[in-house]
């Protein structure tokens, strides 16, 4: 592990480096930054002013943007999304290496919707080692009723720090019509949407309380999600907790998902998905799909599930597609697992409908289900 300390003293940054990191960290190591801007100026580290901060990346051309340079305040209350648009713009626009983009710890910070976009100069480390919290006022959504922070387009990323986003959903779940009869029916924002990125990594932090679906990754390739811990109440409508459409080549790991939908969900388009050592429950369980719904045409192929702990759910491990619709589900491994207090431990519905929309009569045309295995699964006091 590398190590790295910046002492600011006066106007004068030294910068001294031992070793060099090996695999993954070679990219982004671990940074350690003291700060001091003490009037007194006398050379001694207060305390109050010291950032510590974990950053994935060392080399000679590294690049550091805090969002407090930029005017986020980080007390919970200010609307910091301007100061996160000028921070991203810097830290993308920046060339010639590797570039860090730090929310440091011990703050809040108050957002509204945001797409941070790309392509971009440098490889980027996005370091959330604060709190986001999304603001729940549905008018600041109309641009964009379906998202709250966005990624797009941007390759080599990292995200990463330890910190955590909270969406705020209560007011959106009490308007969902699944609670309130009287209430149109309307998709709320994802919390958290990678869409087109490429080489992408997601790892340690906790999404809560999203307005919908807590984390989705779509249209993207060669992605690695790891140490993700996802937390709604059991009855808040349609939070899926990890979301995958039409990505390929995602590896998904060491990750907790309690929500009131999917634990992970896995739609058209996704080829060569591995989840390992999930922890699963409260929720809907681990599925594949739904697939054709509207008489689409959908594919997914090439699923591994291996090592997962689920509990207290409706579902185990199901697949779901809807009648009248095309395509494949195929090789697909459902392995070492272990269910307690599920309802439905094991489950394949190719007559997946919502009843209040349509009928849900029996069609001439199914998605076609190829290459399921079950292997290794332990079911405990399943419940009705």
């Amino acid at each position: 592990m590398a190590l790295l300390r910046h002492f600011l003293l006066s106007s004068t940054i030294v910068i001294i480096s031992f070793a060099a990191c090996s695999s993954y960290f070679q990219e982004f190591p671990l940074i350690t930054t003291y700060v001091d801007d003490d009037d007194d100026d006398d050379g001694t580290l207060s305390s109050k002013n010291l950032i510590k901060q974990n950053t994935c990346g060392l080399s000679s051309s590294l690049q550091i943007f805090n969002v407090s340079d930029y005017g986020a305040k980080g007390d919970g209350k200010t609307d910091d999304t301007q100061a996160f648009e000028k921070a991203w713009e810097a830290v993308c626009s920046s060339g010639g290496g590797e570039a860090v983009f730090v929310a440091p710890q011990d703050n809040i910070y108050l957002l509204k919707p945001i797409r941070f976009s790309g392509p971009c100069k440098s490889k980027i480390s996005f370091q959330i080692s604060g709190v986001l919290i999304a603001s729940n006022n549905p008018s600041d959504y109309s641009k964009d009723p379906g998202h709250w922070l966005v990624f797009a387009k941007v390759q080599q990323l990292v995200v990463n720090g330890g910190g955590t986003l909270d969406g705020k959903g209560t007011i959106w779940w009490e308007n969902s019509c699944k609670r309130n009869k009287n209430k149109p029916c309307k998709d709320a924002p994802t919390a958290l949407t990678f869409a087109n990125c490429e080489d992408l990594i997601v790892e340690n932090l906790k999404i809560r309380n999203a307005q919908q679906i807590h984390i989705s990754f779509q249209d993207s390739v060669n992605v690695t999600a790891s140490g993700l811990i996802v937390a709604s109440p059991e009855d808040s409508p349609n939070t899926d907790g990890i979301h995958v459409t039409n990505t390929q080549n995602i590896k998904i790991s060491s990750s907790i998902a309690a929500a009131g939908d999917d634990c992970i969900s896995i739609v058209d388009g996704s080829r060569n998905v591995e989840a390992t050592n999930i922890t699963c429950g409260p929720g809907h369980g681990i599925s594949i799909g739904s697939l054709g719904a509207g008489k689409s045409k959908d594919i997914v192929s090439g699923v591994m599930v291996n090592g997962a702990k689920i509990s207290g759910t409706t579902n185990g491990v199901r697949i779901k597609t809807w009648p009248g619709g095309s395509g494949i589900a195929s090789n697909i491994t459902f392995q070492n697992i272990e269910m307690d207090n599920v309802t439905n431990p094991i489950i394949i519905d190719q007559n997946y409908c919502d009843k209040k929309k349509m009928s849900c009569k029996q069609m001439d045309s199914a998605v076609q289900i190829s290459n399921v295995s079950y292997l290794a699964v332990r079911i405990f006091h399943a419940r009705r």
